[in-house]
């Protein structure tokens, strides 16, 4: 029987909508931290403690007080409403775990993408990544104690960012503030699902 249409059992509790999302950005920009803030469960990490193997290839600097890194993903879950959830699945940000991306990326509907004003440039790969795949993407600039402040303006005009692509401050720690990125994300992704499908019409 296909339960997608009017014949589901009388009773049968119908199942909520899952939405994949990523949180992506450069290393140590906080997506762990967002994962774990806002998932309703105990959040799913690989991360690994930094060793001397790493000297040279990941860049410490402005995060000098990082000892972890996530070599696989982190994933958390969130529930909008009775029929809604949202999977968030955290990348990693080395260039050398990227080869995990690709498997990520597949059925996401969009994408966060963390920035830190103090390595502002961390970012391009993750904003070109999600440009060239066409996935709705926003950013999120996590607001570090001890970093200088831009206007969001300033932020958009150095990523060379298209203007459609909404540019938001957060607090990566915070559950709440982590919860309003998400849902710009959805808007963004519902806007832009829409504008495609009126541009496929004609």
């Amino acid at each position: 029987m296909d339960y997608g249409h009017s014949e589901r059992p009388a009773g049968a509790v119908p199942l909520p909508t899952a939405i994949k999302i990523l949180i992506a950005g450069g290393f140590g920009v906080g997506k762990t931290t967002m994962v774990g803030a806002v998932s309703e469960t105990r959040p799913l990490r690989t991360e690994e403690v930094l060793t001397e193997t790493g000297v040279g290839i990941d860049d410490l600097s402005g995060v000098e007080g990082k000892v972890t890194t996530t070599v696989a993903m982190d994933f958390g879950r969130i529930t909008i409403s009775d029929d809604l959830v949202l999977y968030l699945f955290g990348t990693p940000g080395q260039d050398r775990f990227w080869f995990v991306w690709d498997e990520l990326a597949l059925g996401a509907i969009g994408a966060v993408v963390l920035a830190d004003t103090r390595r502002l440039a961390d970012c391009f790969p993750s904003i070109d990544y999600f440009e060239g795949r066409g996935t709705p993407f926003v950013v999120a600039v996590n607001c570090f104690e001890g970093a200088r402040h831009y206007r969001l303006d300033e932020v958009q005009a150095a990523l060379n960012l298209d203007p459609g692509v909404p540019v938001l401050l957060c607090d990566a720690r915070q559950r709440e503030s982590s919860k309003e990125v998400l849902i710009t994300l959805m808007e963004h992704a519902m806007k832009t699902r829409e504008a495609r499908r009126r541009a496929v019409e004609g």
